[in-house]
């Protein structure tokens, strides 16, 4: 029998995870890096602002508040995400594809030139209830 949680339960676990990501003080605020494959290195580094990374979760989704314009990304082929609080300490990471590839994270390209800027117009993290 699998286990099941109820919405408020996911909602709980939703925001004890990011809440992880406003902890520390080595940086003003947690980030959204998005790495090349293994997390070997960055591409592309976008600050969550505004105090708290996510707001709270209804029904287990949380939704990230503003998130920076990285405007001078150092470039690479985005494959990967992390999500990490004030002190660099990763809280949960996943994948990243182009458009239509189904990764956790969607890119118009996963090519990210020397001087872009990346822009992540939205980001939720879900606690499946099932």
């Amino acid at each position: 029998m699998a286990v099941s949680l109820s919405n408020a339960a996911a909602s709980a676990a939703a925001n004890a995870v990011v809440d992880l990501l406003d902890a520390g003080s080595s940086n003003a605020n947690p980030q959204l890096r998005i790495n090349i494959s293994g997390n070997a290195s960055t591409v592309a580094a976008l600050n969550f602002t505004g105090g708290t990374a996510f707001g709270a979760a209804s029904n287990g989704v949380c939704t990230a508040g503003t998130i920076a314009d990285n405007t001078n990304a150092p470039g690479g082929t985005a494959a990967a995400f992390q999500c990490v609080d004030q002190d660099g300490t990763v809280v949960f990471s996943g994948t990243v594809t182009a458009t239509g590839g189904g990764g956790d994270i969607t890119l118009s390209s996963v090519s990210i030139a020397a001087t872009d800027t990346v822009s992540i117009s939205s980001l939720t993290y879900t606690q499946p209830t099932s």
